[in-house]
């Protein structure tokens, strides 16, 4: 019994040297590219100035009284969005500053259901007084 030849194994040609290079040169510019567009993301100056609006009119509606964890939250998320914009790390700015808003208006509407609650109370007080004054005066 003989034993049967192997067959042969394909083998693939080498790249020529041009076109390693070529190859090379284009997966290099293409994440140099990659990193220049990650890199490059502008200052977000817009968000920050409607985080701050935000804020100013959280305050303006008295969310110092009536939510004062959230107002602090957002006026500390705010200043460290404007410390991440003076390091250029704008990214990080961008999401301080987002956050920083959605806190702001979280206090706003808490700031507006306190003085809401408050009146409410108020009305069933004089409801009250009211309902006691017209029982007196009745034979």
């Amino acid at each position: 019994m003989s034993i049967p030849p192997t067959p042969p194994t394909p083998t693939t040609p080498p790249i020529p040297m041009s076109t390693a290079r070529r190859l090379w040169t284009y997966a290099t510019l293409c994440s140099a590219g990659l990193l220049a567009a990650c890199a490059s993301m502008p200052p977000p100056t817009e968000q920050m100035a409607v985080s701050t609006a935000a804020l100013t009119s959280a305050n303006a509606a008295g969310a110092g009284q009536w939510a004062p964890m959230e107002l602090r939250s957002a006026q500390d998320k705010l200043d460290r969005a404007r410390l991440a914009m003076n390091d250029k790390n704008y990214e990080q700015a961008l999401w301080l500053a987002q956050d920083a808003q959605v806190q702001a208006q979280l206090a706003e509407k808490k700031a507006g259901a306190g003085k809401a609650g408050k009146a409410a109370d108020e009305l069933r007080e004089a409801s009250r007084v009211l309902s006691e004054e017209l029982r007196r005066k009745t034979p």
